[in-house]
This record gives structure tokens, sequence and C-alpha cells, in this order.
């Protein structure tokens, strides 16, 4: 979703209501805390994300990061600020329930869907995630994978995601662009809305959004692998010793909408990214001539969007431009936010998108299965026969017809060859190929749904 002045009416979940653009700078609200243990029960909400599928229990904390050397380019007068929700393998019986957001933040979200007078904050608020808060860290050093939200879309609408690979092994950072978002929590009371939606609005600025979250994603990346605890704080107390996790040798991105074309972006500026996803984004910013420099690269979108003949996508010219291993999927029945928690949040609200025939837990599976199956080949060396072609048991999902066969027995040479299975503990060693592509974010038709490009 993009909010953009004069914007328009857009529908969430088949709910034709008018989308409410947020104002610039902070809204106007009483302080509230950040979001790792809300005081509401689950059994008050009644809604739990999908249960992560691997063998660790998750644990989560949440840092708020300032980058002292960088403005903020939507309030000059303010440091770069980042609010980061850490994911990771957790002890079993440690930590206390996380919660999904704030109150606040589920008011500001379900006002800018137009949802406000369908569904409660309380509730969204207090959905059940799965993960615990300040859970004691499980032992060994395990790959990190970065995600980036959609423009305008908080960080928590990819929790699913980032829990799911918190399980597999993963130590999973999910950031939030301070001014990109409906709404954040920061310390100190402050909740701050999108300032970004009111002045973005062609292609050039798509790219400098695209390009300055590239730098907040190494930003990140230096602050969570320090020699020593993360400079980061929350709730006052220092950040997690997270290097002592983290492999720094195995670091991948994936990234909604404009955070999957921010997922390209940091690979093209930083090395230490070995792997990157795009789920239904277009690239603002265009690959150069070297590509990825042979780092993998996996494209996953609407095949109404992003087909190779979707006249609007620019799938194409990353594709070509790609020099490593590369995936290029679309998925029947998808919509923009197929990929990020919505769809099976509106599931289980009992709301539905008639522009979205396949449904919210569908689209979960898919999105969880290809997604991991990317990290664990290319992150882990443990290649993922799910990644060679269509499968009959996902028949949705579409391998489209620029596939070369012959890359089959290559790419499974070149993971055999370059990568070893690892345990959490294990030598780092990736593959070096990769593809890329995508770049709208702005509010468009898709089928009979508005989306965000």
């Amino acid at each position: 979703m993009n909010l953009r002045r004069g914007a328009t009416a857009c529908t969430l979940l088949g709910l034709s209501l008018a989308l409410a653009p947020a104002g610039p700078g902070v809204a106007s609200a009483a302080p509230v805390p950040l979001p790792v243990s809300f005081a509401r029960t689950t059994s008050e909400a009644g809604i739990e994300l999908p249960r992560p599928a691997g063998l660790y229990a998750v644990g989560t904390r949440t840092l708020h990061l300032s980058d002292g050397r960088r403005r903020d380019p939507w309030m000059p007068s303010a440091l770069r600020e980042l609010m980061v929700s850490v994911h990771y393998p957790a002890r079993a019986g440690t930590g206390a329930a996380a919660a999904y957001m704030t109150p606040e933040e589920a008011r500001l979200l379900l006002e800018a869907r137009g949802l406000a007078g369908a569904v409660s904050a309380e509730t969204v608020s207090g959905v059940r995630t799965h993960a615990r808060a300040e859970a004691r860290p499980a032992s060994g050093r395990f790959p990190m994978v970065l995600l980036s939200p959609g423009f305008s879309m908080p960080r928590t609408t990819l929790t699913s995601l980032a829990n799911d690979l918190a399980s597999r092994g993963y130590v999973v950072a999910a950031v939030d662009h301070a001014y990109e978002s409906v709404g954040t929590a920061f310390p100190g009371g402050r909740v701050l809305t999108c300032r970004a939606c009111e002045t973005v609005a062609t292609d050039q600025e798509r790219a400098h959004v695209t390009v300055g979250r590239a730098h907040d994603l190494s930003f990140v990346i230096d602050q969570l692998t320090m020699p020593r605890a993360s400079s980061g704080t929350t709730h006052g107390h220092s950040g997690l010793p997270l290097a002592r996790m983290i492999d720094s040798r195995r670091i991948g991105v994936a990234g909604h909408s404009i955070g999957g074309a921010a997922a390209a972006a940091v690979m093209q500026r930083d090395p230490r990214v070995r792997a990157g996803v795009n789920l239904d984004g277009n690239f603002f910013t265009p690959l150069p001539g070297a590509g990825m420099q042979g780092r993998p690269f996996m494209m996953m979108g609407t095949s109404v969007t992003h087909s190779p003949t979707a006249p609007e996508s620019d799938w194409h010219d990353a594709w070509m431009r790609l020099d490593g291993w590369k995936r290029w999927l679309t998925v029947a029945g998808a919509e923009h936010f197929t990929f990020t928690d919505l769809p099976v949040l509106a599931d289980r609200l009992g709301l539905s998108d008639p522009a979205a025939p396949i449904s919210g837990e569908r689209s979960w599976l898919l999105t969880r299965d290809y997604t991991a199956a990317f990290f664990d080949t290319h992150l882990r060396g443990t290649a993922r026969p799910l990644l060679d072609g269509p499968a009959a048991d996902r028949p949705e999902v579409q391998f489209p017809r620029m596939w070369r066969w012959g890359q089959v027995a290559s790419a499974r040479s070149q993971v055999s060859g370059r990568l070893r299975p690892m345990v959490a503990s294990g030598p780092a060693r990736s593959s070096r190929r990769s593809p890329r592509g995508s770049r709208r974010h702005s509010c468009q038709r898709n089928g009979g749904a508005w989306s965000a490009r």
C-alpha cells in the first residue's frame, strides 16, 4: 500500500473502504510501550499466527538503533532511527509471551487499511505470536536473515516469516524504517507515522527509499555483528550479545514489495550479504552490469503482476542481469499482500479477499516453504528439491517460461560443490550466485484489489 497525497480508495481483504492517509510526523498518542509483552491475554484475543515449523523455540527482543552518521531523509533535523525486532532460536520455557504490536500501532494500521470499524485494535495487538520476549538464546552460531517490509507497512506484518525462520535456526532481524510505516512505536512514547508517504510518488523517489533502506540494513548488520553487545537499547536495557549467536559469514536479506527492492540494493553495496529474496516487489535501482557478483537471488510474486508478460514488471530486466543462481517464481491466485501476515489474519477474522482466491493459510505455507528452502540452500548448504521446478503438490507456484531447465543440474552441482551442510555451530560457506528483481510499490490496481508496489 502506498499512501500518497490525494490518494484514493484502497481495499484490503475484500472491504471497499476509504483509505485515510496518515499525517506526517508523530501520531498524537499517549506514551506507548514497545511491543515486548503486552498485558492482554491470548484467550481474549482469540487469534494466533501460524505455528513455526522448526524445532527451536523462538525468542524475540526489540532494539532501538540510532545511526549517528546519518540524518533521517524524512526528518533532516533528526538522526536516522530504526526499530528492529530480533527473532532467534531460544531455550524452551524461558521468556514471557511476546505481543504482536502495540494497541496504537494496531489502530493506525487498521485506520490506514480502512478497517477501523471492522476490527478492533485490541484484537490485532493481542494476536498470539508463538514467540517469547527476552527468552534465553539457544547455544550455537546461526545464519542471520534481515527482513524489510513493504512501503507504509510495519515490520510486524512479516512476523510469521520471522518466527518460522528463527524456529529453523536463523537469527532474524525485522526492520522498521523510521517514517516509512503507518505507525511504529519508538522509545519515549513516540509513535512515528508515514511522513515518507506524503512525498514519495515517482520511481525516482522510490529509488531514493530503496537506497536509504539499503544503508539501514547495512547499519543493522554492523550493529548486530559487533564483537560486543549491540549498542541498541530496548526499555533501557543493553542489547543482546547477538554477535555470539550470529555467523557473520552467512547473512541473507528478504523483503516484501519495496523491501524486496531493498534486498537487492543492499546486496549491490554490501558484500557481507550472501543471498536475497524479493517478495512481489519491483526494482527501483537497476542492477549493475556485473549483477550480484555471482550471489544467489530469488524473485517470488503474483502471476498477475510478475509473469514474464506483465507490462509493469521490471523482473525481465533484472533476470537478464542476474549472474548467479536465480529463481523466478509466480503464484497463481495470489495478490500483493499474500506474502505477509495479512491474509492469515484475515482468514482468522472471518474476512475474505475476492481478488485473492488462494486462502490465507495456503498463502503462508507457500511463502514459508520457498523462502526457507532458498535460505537453507544458500546459507546452510542444504539443497532443497523444491527449488528445482514446479511441484505437483504446489500447483499454484510456477517457474515462468524464461526458466531454463538445464539449470537444474548445474544448480545442484553448484550447491554440492560450493556448499557443505552445516549445523548451527559449523563453518560457513555459501554459494556465490544471485538473481534480482522488483520495482514498483505505488498503490495500483491488481485484479480486484488495490496493492502496494
